[in-house]
């Protein structure tokens, strides 16, 4: 392989706003299928006999830990493909491609959902939720890896937050597209059915819609990579390169090890928390759906707001505090009681799950080697960490509910993984994260 000199165009506007757009676009299946109105409509339809009790496969399993299952499997697959693929984009320079291959099996997949309308086509529902998390996780890899070729280092932590914000924003607007035509269904001609499912149709037409904008302007292999031989061998040499360099980042790789125990904790309460609502709290589904409009909303701010944190007092300092916070999330979950509490809840998670997810990410770019090309391979330990710790973060959750009966002691062993996370991250000492950038800028004076 060899490469040209030239280096991608960092900080342009357009670009940057571009890039922006990616997080506008695939929110809204985090939002929609995953958040809040297909977790109720599955469950609500997922039914045998008017039972929450399936038998799948000559198992008698809850219709609720059925749905987390099959998300954890889709997070595995992830995990066992993306190191391969990253490798082959990185050595290819075909990052755009890759991500397009996954937007599209995403956007289709949940259109697909359209066709699940009971029992009989509960197979469809698992194949094509499944599917569509893969599109979704996949896609983020390539995604993830375009923020050090859109920006430099001193923008990391404001464009992540930005990436975030908006897509909280456009989230937030597609949901209330949904919910206007789900409640006025009738002014439709469509049953209330027909038009949750209609729903899930404006989720892939508008998530492969708005990916067109990051799709023209992001740069198309930026290093002027030319490949030669066979891209599967040696994008398998790529993955095994950077895998190699790890051992002598001990940071990085501490970084990775906290990250995948608290994320645990925050993917699993972002996937699951409308059933928590349910089966904990009886909410109804209207309730349910507020709920995660707070988060939402709130979402946009918290992202902001530890940005600012970050710049003051350093990426480890405002990750530290977050994760302090997402520890009383789990232990107050577990005494909640009523509606109000779950909202009171729902506004510290969404100012925590929107500061700790945008500068997680920024702050893993930091500590990638500053002089490598090779950003989605390292992109790619960075996902598979995040799809393991969903992996195993909703298998325990659900395992823990089937065997105490109670989501509340789920909630609780969340802490847990958090408490391990903290330990990790107070452990890394690089001056990228510990140090603010006007702290970084003294000290080099």
């Amino acid at each position: 392989m060899t490469t040209t000199t030239r280096r991608p165009l960092l900080n342009d506007p357009k670009t940057v706003r571009a890039w922006y757009m990616y997080d506008w676009a695939n929110s809204v299946y985090s939002l929609v299928i995953i958040s809040a109105i297909f977790p109720v409509y599955f469950k609500a339809v997922a039914k045998t006999d008017g039972s929450d009790m399936l038998t799948v496969l000559g198992f008698s399993i809850q219709n609720s830990n059925l749905y987390t299952y099959s998300l954890s499997f889709s997070f595995l697959i992830v995990a066992a493909i993306i190191p391969l693929l990253s490798g082959m984009a990185d050595y290819s320079g075909k990052k755009k491609t890759f991500m397009k291959f996954f937007v599209w099996l995403g956007a289709l997949s949940c259109m697909g959902l359209f066709f699940f309308t009971g029992i009989d086509t509960l197979w469809l529902a698992i194949l094509f939720s499944i599917t569509a998390s893969i599109g979704y996780s996949g896609s983020l890899v390539f995604y993830d890896a375009f923020l050090p070729e859109v920006v430099t280092e001193d923008h990391y932590d404001a464009t992540s937050a930005r990436g975030y914000s908006m897509g909280y924003y456009g989230s937030v607007l597609m949901m209330m597209l949904c919910l206007l035509l789900i409640m006025n269904h009738q002014r439709f001609r469509f049953s209330e059915g027909e038009a949750t499912r209609v729903s899930f149709l404006l989720v892939g037409i508008w998530w492969i819609g708005f990916s067109l904008i990051p799709f023209r302007r992001l740069p198309e292999n930026p290093f002027g990579l030319r490949p030669s031989g066979n891209i599967w061998t040696k994008g398998y040499e790529e993955i095994r390169k950077v895998w190699r360099s790890l051992s002598a980042q001990r940071d990085l790789k501490r970084f990775l090890a906290a990250y995948f125990f608290y994320n645990m904790g925050v993917q699993t309460v972002m996937y699951l928390s409308a059933l928590f609502g349910t089966d904990v709290l009886m909410l109804e589904d209207a309730k349910l759906i507020r709920t995660v409009l707070i988060i939402q909303l709130v979402g946009s701010v918290g992202a902001y707001s530890f940005a600012k944190l970050s710049a003051a007092r350093g990426n480890k300092m405002s990750l530290l505090t977050m994760i302090s916070v997402w520890i009383g999330v789990c232990v107050a979950a577990y005494f909640i009681r009523t509606e109000y509490h779950f909202y009171a809840l729902a506004v510290i998670v969404g100012l925590v799950m929107g500061g700790i997810q945008s500068l997680s990410r920024a702050t893993y770019s930091k500590l990638i080697p500053r002089n490598t090309i090779d950003h989605a391979s390292y992109f790619s330990f960075y996902d598979v960490t995040y799809n393991l710790s969903i992996v195993f973060g909703t298998f325990s959750y659900g395992l823990i509910n089937q065997l105490t009966g109670s989501m509340r002691y789920s909630a609780l062993g969340l802490a847990v993984y958090f408490v391990i996370g903290m330990a990790f991250l107070i452990s890394i000492r690089s001056k990228n994260i510990v140090r603010s950038p006007k702290e970084e800028m003294i000290a080099t004076e």
